[in-house]
């Protein structure tokens, strides 16, 4: 006869299953924003367009997902175009 398993034994199973899930998602939003904010320091323009655009792809994912909260989302892609701008469109004005 099959063992049976409780149902919090079967509770315990998927919660560990989501957090799995859940870690390699934000994990890989951590990893999006240090490349981002790497090409932002070297001051590399077109890098860090092209990482931001991913970072937030990333983060609309992870707010999709339920890994983080939508207003998180929203926060940490606002602080980081505010970053791009301040840092590749304020030297452009200054200069003319």
């Amino acid at each position: 006869m099959a063992v049976k398993k409780t149902s919090a034994e079967k509770k315990h199973a998927q919660s560990e299953v989501r957090r799995l899930r859940n870690k390699a998602v934000k994990s890989q939003v951590h990893t999006s924003a240090r490349k981002y904010l790497d090409a932002v320091q070297k001051k590399d323009k077109d890098l860090a367009l092209e990482t931001l655009k991913a970072l937030h792809s990333e983060l609309d994912n992870a707010g999709r997902k339920g890994v983080m909260k939508a207003n998180a989302v929203s926060r940490k892609k606002s602080r980081m175009s505010r970053l791009y701008n301040v840092t590749f469109t304020a030297p452009a004005a200054a200069a003319n």
